[in-house]
């Protein structure tokens, strides 16, 4: 994505409205469903975003823990409740679809694990639907969150390489985007290395080898089970909150699962694709909901089933203040950096399915007072400003300005306080920093990415963001 294109993109996701329909990422959900109970919560998640989606297909898969079933029936439960309070969702914000609608997309896979529904005569309903999807004339990428095995993209991937001629086949692998939660069958190290060009996002490996410990997406709450990783907030993430926030509210709230090992280990794959401000989700290293990812080819780990044989987007460092007061530089802190804003956000599009308009929180308007992207020289004075920042609800707002360091690409370090760089006036609408001339190496060029959180005073507090990229140049 151009910086232009995306820079009309951030506009419209600033508003904390959904982009235009023209806009919306297409999404087509893989989920090994009723495997555990956090593919029910990702998807009730899922829904309350269903507006900033367009989504084309729901396909109930398997996985290697879930081996010989597929269950769509249980996709179709949780869009019949989300029907229920669809209607009152879009008096908060405009753009969902109908829950008749979504239903027409739930289908499933072959009930067999991995590559053996990948081959000839091992078509499904759900890979002829998502070849429908890849092959729609539509200038779009395709999103395929991966939440239990890529059977289903395997085989529909299998099948146009077989039947397709060579440019329709590099047309179709050109347009998706995956996003699989680590590897749950045998086809996702398969489709990396038949499909070299293909867009995947991924921690790779298996569970039984340990690879849900090291993955990015269990930064998103598992802190004492799978990431095992400190410096989050845990008591955002708690069955206790979840009951208070989520589960009592309404008929999807009612569909929402008590968890058994984590919290919706499968939500990263679309908290990236949300329109917050933030996100960006053709540069996976710029970092956002969804986490941070980097492209290279991973080294041979003993939770792979095969090495890697190319390069992926996959785990990248982040170096964050924790709430415990320490700084951690892990590829969990990624996710969990953001814990708040996007808990707080779930919980009010919680509140949006059972309340009206004036009795609920709705995010603020961050507007920047200049371009989104700035060139200066090293050692120059850069002035920020959010004046015209608003409010839907009147809240009172914070801001805070804060260099994203690992985002972008000036070879500089932090300071021994820790901090990548002195934003003066960081907490209010105007500020200013220099930029570095010192602990940077040659050539002293590159992007710094600044990132502005503006927070309403509502509740719960609703966080939208703003992304300025200054290129630094001689």
């Amino acid at each position: 994505m151009k910086l232009k294109t995306l820079g009309l993109f951030l506009l419209a996701a600033a508003v904390g409205l959904a982009a235009p329909a023209a806009d919306k990422p297409r999404v087509f959900v893989l989920t090994d469903i009723e495997n555990e109970p956090d593919d029910a919560m990702s998807l009730v998640r899922f829904l309350t975003y269903a507006n900033h989606f367009e989504i084309e297909g729901l396909i109930a898969t398997t996985s290697i823990h879930q081996r010989s079933k597929v269950a769509p029936q249980t996709i179709r439960k949780i869009v019949e409740a989300y029907g229920k309070v669809r209607d009152n969702l879009e008096k908060h914000e405009p753009g969902f679809p109908t829950g008749a609608d979504l239903l027409k997309l739930v289908s499933q896979g072959l009930p067999v694990y991995g590559m053996t529904g990948v081959g000839e005569g091992k078509d499904s309903p759900g890979s002829e639907m998502l070849i429908r999807a890849i092959e729609r004339d539509d200038p779009r990428p395709l999103w395929v969150p991966v939440w239990g095995g890529p059977n289903v993209l395997g085989q529909a991937l299998w099948k146009i390489r077989s039947t397709r001629p060579a440019d329709a086949l590099a047309k179709a692998v050109a347009k998706v985007r995956v996003y699989a939660i680590s590897d749950q069958d045998d086809s996702g190290p398969w489709l990396r290395k038949e499909f070299p060009g293909l867009f995947y996002i991924a921690s790779p490996g298996f569970s039984a080898g340990g690879a849900y410990h090291h993955a990015t997406w269990s930064g998103i709450s598992g802190d004492y089970f799978h990431a095992r990783c400190p410096g989050a907030d845990f008591t955002l993430v708690t069955n206790e909150w979840l009951d208070r926030n989520i589960r009592k509210k309404g008929p999807l709230g009612a569909e929402y699962p008590r968890w058994d090992y984590l919290m919706e280990g499968d939500t990263p794959s679309f908290l990236g694709l949300i329109t917050n401000g933030l996100n960006a989700p053709e540069h996976p290293d710029w970092g956002g909901w969804g986490g941070r990812y980097e492209r290279y080819t991973p080294r041979p780990q003993k939770w792979h089933l095969y090495p890697e044989t190319r390069p992926l987007w996959t785990d990248a460092d982040d170096e964050v203040m924790g709430a415990d007061g320490r700084w951690h530089d892990t590829n969990h802190a990624t996710i969990w950096r953001w814990r708040e804003a996007y808990q707080n956000d779930f919980a009010a599009r919680m509140d949006w399915t059972v309340k009206a308009y004036k009795d609920a929180n709705h995010p603020p308007v961050p507007k920047l007072a200049h371009a989104a992207e700035l060139t200066v020289k090293r050692g120059a004075r850069v002035d920020l400003s959010a004046e015209g920042t608003t409010d839907p609800d009147g809240d009172i707002l914070s801001y805070s300005w804060f260099y994203y360091l690992e985002a972008g690409t000036f070879p500089t370090s932090a300071s021994r306080s820790g901090q990548p760089l002195e934003i003066r006036g960081f907490d209010q609408p105007k500020a200013w920093f220099t930029v570095p001339t010192s602990r940077v190496m040659e050539p002293g060029t590159g992007t710094m990415h600044i990132v502005l959180a503006v927070t309403d005073q509502g509740t719960p507090r609703l966080t939208r963001y703003q992304r300025v990229i200054v290129t630094v140049v001689p």
